[in-house]
Parts: C-alpha cells; sequence; structure tokens
C-alpha cells in the first residue's frame, strides 16, 4: 500500500508540475536587438535615463554584464540570426550581410530572394524572405510546438532585421520602405496583401509626421557623456555643411533617400515602436494562453552609430529617445498584455568601435584599412608566384575565394596556394592574423580569434582564405564608425531578461549571444531551434 501511494504522489506531482509549466508561460514573448548598441551605453548613459525605460529593465530585470558575440563577423544579419536560432554562421549560414556566393559566382544580399514579389510596394526593396537561413529559430520552434496556434510577428526597420528574427514559419516580417512613398512593407513569403491594420496605419500619416527638425531632447550642454557638437569625425547628412545640432530633416529628405533620412535619426525607432504597438494589436498578440513571439529590432541606433560615430552628441540623443520609446512600450505591454504576463529581452547585434582618426588623436593605435588595394595586391602577388591568371574569384569581407576551375587546370595545389597567400597576407600591415581553409576545417581553437573565425566560418559559404585586421582599424571612410570585428568594442552587447518567470540580478559571468535562443526555449518548454549550439542560462529563471 504505501509503495502504491508513493507512486501516486509521484504522478501527481508530475502533473502538477507540467500544468504549473502551461500555467506559468507567458502569453507574449518579445525580443528586442537594439542595432549597434554596445554595453557601455548602458553605463555611460545611465544617469539620464528616465526611471522606466532601460532602468527598469535593469532593476527589475536580470542583466548579464559580461555578453559577448563568439564570433566573427559582427554585422546585422548574422547577428539577428545568431540571436534567434541559438547558433552562430557556422551552422546558420549567414555568414554576412552580403556574401560571395562561388556557386553562382555573384555577391548575394542575406534576405534577397527572386522568386517572392513584394507586398505593399512594387519596388524591389519587397523581394526578401529569411531562405538563406538554414536553421529555424525560437518563434519557429514555438510556433511547431503549438501546432501553429501561437503566432510570430517581426517588425524592424531594416528587411533583415525583422525576417532572420521571424525566422520561417512566421505569420509576418514587416520593415519600412521610405524614399517616396514611406510604408511598411512585406513580401509574398508571408501573404498575398497587407492586412488592413497594416494599411491603415501606412495611410494615418504617422510615419511623415516625424520628418521634422531633429534636435537634442535635453540641454545640449547636459550632454557630459559624448564629446563636442562639431568635429572632424562624423559624416553627418548630406547637405549639411557641419554635422550639429539641429537637423532639418524635411530640408534634407531630397538629398538623404527621401523618408528614408528618418531612419539615421532617433524618430526612426519612434517609428518603430509605434508601429510594434500596431502590430500586438491588429494580430492580437498576447490575448490567450498561447504563448505568441514578437521580433522587434531597433534599427535607427545603427544608422546614426555609422554616420555620427561612437562619442558623438547625436548618439547620445538617439539614446536617451530610445529609452523613452522603451518606457512607453513597457508600458503598453503592461495595459495591453498585462503587467507580468509577458517575457522580455534585450540584446544588440553588434557593438561599435571609436571613429579611428578620433583614436589616432588620442594616441590609441587606429587607423583604416583600404580592401580594394589589398584585392589588387593579392591579385598580383598570386600571378606573379604561380603564374596563373584569375586565380583569384574574389576578394571580399576580409575573405580570399580561389577559382577551383583555375586551380585544376594550373594543376595548382589548393593547400599550397592558400598557404602562399596566408604567408603573404600576414607580411602585410595591419593585417594580424590568417586562417586558411585547411586549418579551419581540420583544427579546434578553443578560443581567441582563431575560435571566433572558427565558429563564424561555414564550410559551404565562407572563403578559402581568412584575414584579421588589427584592434581599432576598419574598412570604411575617415569619417563615422562600423563593426565586424571579434575585439571587444565589437562583441560586447547588453543581455537583459526582463518580466513574467525572471528574477532580479545580475552576474559577471560570462555569456554568449547563442545563449539567449536556448534559455527562451528552455522557458518555455519547446524544442532548442534545431542548430542550437547555446546553454539555457538558467541562472535568471526564478524559482
Amino acid at each position: 500500500m504505501k509503495r502504491y501511494f508513493l507512486v501516486f504522489i509521484m504522478l501527481l506531482a508530475f502533473f502538477n508540475s507540467k500544468a504549473q509549466i502551461k500555467e506559468n508561460g507567458p502569453k507574449l514573448v518579445v525580443g528586442i536587438v537594439v542595432d549597434q548598441m554596445r554595453y557601455d551605453y548602458l553605463t555611460r548613459f545611465w544617469d539620464q535615463f528616465s526611471d522606466s525605460g532601460f532602468k527598469r529593465l535593469v532593476n527589475d530585470g536580470f542583466v548579464f554584464k559580461n555578453n559577448h558575440f563568439n564570433y566573427i563577423p559582427t554585422y546585422t544579419g548574422p547577428g539577428h540570426a545568431s540571436v534567434f536560432t541559438g547558433t552562430t554562421p557556422a551552422s546558420h549560414g549567414i555568414i554576412s550581410n552580403s556574401w560571395f556566393n562561388k556557386f553562382e559566382d555573384k555577391t548575394v544580399y542575406c534576405a534577397s530572394d527572386d522568386s517572392v514579389e513584394p507586398v505593399g510596394t512594387d519596388d524591389p526593396a519587397g523581394k526578401m524572405s529569411p531562405q538563406r537561413m538554414m536553421s529555424t529559430t525560437f518563434g519557429d520552434e514555438n510556433r511547431l510546438h503549438t501546432q501553429m496556434r501561437g503566432k510570430t510577428i517581426g517588425v524592424a526597420l531594416k528587411d533583415r532585421g525583422a525576417i532572420l528574427p521571424a525566422g520561417h514559419t512566421a505569420n509576418a516580417a514587416y520593415w519600412f520602405h521610405g524614399r517616396d512613398e514611406a510604408k511598411w512593407i512585406t513580401s509574398t513569403f508571408y501573404m498575398d496583401d497587407l492586412p488592413q491594420w497594416v494599411k491603415d496605419f501606412n495611410s494615418s500619416g504617422k510615419a511623415q509626421s516625424f520628418l521634422k527638425i531633429w534636435n537634442t531632447l535635453k540641454d545640449i550642454e547636459t550632454y557630459k557623456e559624448s564629446g563636442a557638437d562639431e568635429n572632424n569625425y562624423e559624416l553627418g547628412f548630406m547637405g549639411n555643411e557641419t554635422a550639429t545640432f539641429p537637423y532639418d530633416l524635411p530640408q534634407l529628405a531630397s538629398k538623404n533617400g527621401g523618408f528614408d533620412v528618418i531612419k539615421s535619426t532617433p524618430f526612426g525607432n519612434d517609428l518603430t515602436a509605434e508601429f510594434a504597438k500596431a502590430a500586438i494589436d491588429g494580430e492580437a498578440l498576447g490575448e490567450d494562453d498561447i504563448t505568441d513571439v514578437l521580433t522587434l529590432s531597433f534599427s535607427s541606433t545603427d544608422y546614426v552609430g555609422h554616420k555620427f560615430g561612437v562619442n558623438s552628441k547625436e548618439v547620445e540623443d538617439t539614446y536617451l529617445r530610445l529609452d523613452l520609446a522603451l518606457a512607453d512600450f513597457l508600458k503598453y505591454l503592461d495595459q495591453k498584455v498585462g503587467e507580468g504576463e509577458y517575457t522580455v529581452f534585450l540584446t544588440a547585434d553588434h557593438g561599435a568601435v571609436d571613429v579611428p582618426s578620433y583614436l589616432k588623436t588620442s594616441r590609441i593605435p587606429a587607423g583604416y584599412f583600404d580592401d580594394l588595394t589589398a584585392k589588387e595586391m593579392i591579385e598580383a602577388y598570386v600571378k606573379e608566384e604561380f603564374q596563373v591568371d584569375n586565380l583569384i574569384q574574389n576578394v571580399s569581407n576580409t575573405q580570399v575565394f580561389l577559382d577551383y576551375k583555375v586551380l585544376e587546370q594550373a594543376e595548382l595545389e589548393t593547400d599550397e596556394v592558400q598557404e602562399s597567400i596566408a604567408h603573404y597576407l600576414l607580411q602585410q600591415q595591419n593585417i594580424s592574423r590568417v586562417y586558411t581553409r585547411e586549418q579551419l576545417e581540420t583544427g579546434t581553437y578553443t578560443n581567441g580569434i582563431g575560435y571566433l573565425i572558427q565558429k563564424g566560418y561555414n564550410q559551404k559559404r565562407s572563403g578559402d582564405v581568412v584575414f584579421v585586421l588589427d584592434p581599432g582599424y576598419i574598412v570604411f571612410p575617415e569619417k563615422g564608425t562600423t563593426h565586424g570585428s571579434g575585439f571587444s568594442y565589437d562583441t560586447h552587447v547588453p543581455l537583459i531578461f526582463f518580466g513574467k518567470g525572471i528574477k532580479k540580478g545580475s552576474t559577471y559571468e560570462p555569456s554568449t549571444i547563442p545563449d539567449i535562443a536556448p534559455t527562451i526555449s528552455s522557458f518555455l518548454g519547446i524544442s532548442f531551434p534545431n542548430a542550437a549550439t547555446g546553454r539555457p542560462l538558467t541562472e535568471l529563471l526564478e524559482k
């Protein structure tokens, strides 16, 4: 009798735990990616933030203070794919924003798809889908787990920021097409016609209303966490003599892509947040007990960062305004979904380096690398060394692609050519490391730059020789900044979890971007994305 009683108790505990998992699931998971957000933006601008945006997430959520990307390259496409698939470019296949496809002998874009048609516009900007991404996202797994009853919607100004996070089974992904249209659009991959709520938003004039004067949110004299407003390190807008406040967007629009100029201001983030709220309402996200997923990327931070640099007044103003947009969005979630009924995470797709020309004035080693000259030098070297024309098929994204047909015709050993090019490149100024296909396919790196390269190296899509620039060196104009490296200024980004099921706290223990998707999957009780390599971050979960 005692044995049967114990079995009964165990079965009761099991079914109670299953019920508790179902009961405790959030109605909505919101995955937020802030494009080009360095971790130190949280600490630099902390005193200027309100209590209801970033501070609310940090104070009431769980913060991973030592969170990094664990691969190279740190670009927008790979970053968004890695956050939501729980793996790296080696597995999900998004090795850059654009890359050379050696099988088609052309450069391809990470979200392009000629087999689909635009929806909401006639412009080719709508010919996009996730077809180049080879793995599932946690949104895909949630859709499969719920028999497609849990919805997934992706929203971002950038197509790749909306499409890749939402995954293959998403109900929709929407991105912003500016120019002379100012519309949110999608493609026939998802639907044949825009829902009425999207049409209503597009016709409301909301997007057009953000074409206005951009001045600082607060007195510019209080912006102590950034450099001088007028300096020699900013690209600014076409048509302005100086990159200084205020910016008359209606006047600048004609020379800066029409309504696309909004993207390069904090108003692009405000527009994104407003559309995200419309999506939650229009799609009834979070209104039942089946978990829905909203992927939300704030792209304007990246556009502003590229134009003005890490240390600019414009970046500071953009983050102070984003803080208010986040506060408003969280308040909306409280009212629409219910406080304590949703779960949010916030991270970034990469960081950015300080403008190298600025770093040089501070006697910090930094500078610029001319990739076109490097390509010409490599081609000239190979031609002289092996007495063969057209041996190099392509040089891009710091990778060298060999033409295997030419190699075969010339009866050259592939490994010998790779090693020769690697040796040559290593002699060149501002190239710090070089790896061959042979090394990356047969060796195993457990740490350092070699490890990061290997995690970002896709055997089928990547090149035959990969080279790494010195810290602080970039391929970019001498004003503004960029990203892409495996150095800490590009890899160290925020990771905050907040909301239902998340305890308050923080840790300095290491975490990586691919850990996010397995964490959410574990929390929801669903399968990990099918190529996931990250680990669940169990320390953030309430017991």
